[in-house]
């Protein structure tokens, strides 16, 4: 037997006998990602604003390759999960057809804006917030509430639409 595989099986496997489980919260975590070039310019931000203010209140740091490969690391991984989670909410976009849990972030005499993530929202409007005549949008929604709607797609403007009698609609059936 050799020098190395002694210090092996006498030290090392008397020490650690086999890798353990979980890394260590402290251990420094390094993530991999990529985005859709396209969205590169909304991540950084005009000036870097965007991705430094990640950075800021993350504490992890950030680099984002022309090919939309993005790499994040950070001392501890709830920091490096912490960007990422910023970095997908930035690349978020909805599936037409597809259910969606949001919070009314604003009411117009003609419908109601809900938010499906940060920085995402869209507007239900008030001819599609139920199955009946609706008069008023408070009638059915208020400010801060939480509701399903349903992805219909953008408008010729790239605004987000939403219908909330079809998302009720559709979770009944299920």
């Amino acid at each position: 037997m050799n020098t190395k595989e002694e210090i092996i099986d006498e030290i090392i496997l008397k020490a650690i006998p086999a890798p353990r489980a979980d890394l260590s919260r402290y251990a420094p975590k390094m993530i991999q990602t990529v985005i859709d070039v396209d969205k590169i310019r909304e991540v950084i931000g005009k000036g870097g604003s965007v991705i430094q203010k990640i950075v800021a209140d993350t504490g992890a740091k950030i680099d984002i390759e022309d090919d939309g490969s993005v790499f994040i690391s950070a001392v501890d991984s709830a920091a490096a999960y912490a960007a990422k989670k910023m970095v997908d909410d930035i690349c978020f976009v909805p599936e037409v057809g597809k259910l969606y849990y949001g919070k009314v972030v604003r009411i117009l005499p003609i419908g109601a804006f809900v938010e499906i993530a940060p920085g995402h929202d869209g507007m239900v409007h008030i001819s599609k917030l139920e199955n009946r005549r609706v008069e008023k949008v408070e009638d059915v929604l208020n400010l801060g509430d939480m509701t399903w709607v349903k992805f219909m797609g953008f408008d010729e403007k790239g605004r987000a639409n939403f219908s909330r009698k079809d998302a009720l609609k559709e979770m009944a059936d299920k």
